[in-house]
């Protein structure tokens, strides 16, 4: 009995102390770089010009909606 005990014993240490072997590193982070920010900033600079054009214009609602999308589209 005391021999299946040191056993199982070893057994359940082993078990415990080999968990962080198994664990999952993370993922490395993305390095963000000027090329990937500059689409973003550029559809954040061209949104806000139709939206300054719209507030001249003293659209509102749907009117303003669709000459937004056509203006960031390029239609206008």
């Amino acid at each position: 009995m005391t021999f299946a005990k040191l056993v199982a014993t070893m057994g359940l240490a082993g078990l415990l102390l080999s968990g962080p072997a198994f664990a999952q590193t993370a993922a490395p982070a993305a390095s963000m770089t000027a090329p990937t920010m500059a689409p973003a900033t550029d559809k954040k600079a061209k949104a806000k010009q139709c939206s300054m054009q719209a507030d001249q214009q003293g659209l509102h609602g749907k009117a303003r909606k669709a000459f937004r999308s056509k203006c960031k589209a390029g239609s206008v």
